[in-house]
């Protein structure tokens, strides 16, 4: 098993915290991980990416220049790493936010109105999980069992309250 993810958006949207919790997630499975985010200096409302690579072989290294899905939450993100994407990989994209569609017909694109359902629940930090439900569902990349130790280890106590309703919003990407 060897997944090459990258997750790609504007800082403020959990970018970085998505890319955290699929790594941590895949050392809880027993994988080679790595984790590499990025940040424009501006933070919110700049880019932000995060590289994960979740694999049983060890990681060379953490920078992707191919990837076998890509997890995209903005316009400028899709123009930037569709190309990125090996053929017959994942793209899953916010299409409550993305009017540049994916052009690509050597790749499986999935568009689910992420942000907008989170809206609907009145908790905005949900949309990148329903984006992962469909990368988890799709490739198998983590255990379900393992995703939600990752949001209980990683999470900061404070927020352990959301972990339930986070694992029906999984549930709810996955099945989309």
């Amino acid at each position: 098993m060897h997944h090459e993810i990258i997750i790609a958006g504007f800082g403020g949207q959990g970018i970085l915290s998505a890319g955290r919790l699929l790594a941590y997630a895949g050392m809880v499975d027993g994988r080679e991980v790595s984790w590499l985010p990025s940040y424009g200096p501006e933070m919110r409302g700049g880019t932000a990416n995060s590289m994960i690579v979740i694999s049983d072989e060890p990681v060379a290294s953490p920078f992707i220049y191919s990837c076998t899905s890509l997890v995209v939450m903005n316009n400028p993100s899709m123009a930037k790493y569709e190309s990125y994407v090996e053929p017959g990989g994942i793209i899953v994209y916010d299409s409550s936010l993305i009017t540049v569609l994916p052009t690509r017909t050597d790749v499986t694109a999935f568009g689910i109105p992420a942000t907008m359902m989170a809206s609907e629940m009145d908790e905005l930090t949900y949309s990148n999980v329903f984006l992962l439900g469909k990368i988890i569902e799709r490739t198998g990349c983590v255990s379900l069992d393992s995703f939600e130790k990752a949001l209980y280890d990683v999470l900061p106590k404070r927020k352990h309250h959301m972990v339930p309703e986070e694992m029906r919003v999984l549930a709810r990407g996955m099945a989309y």
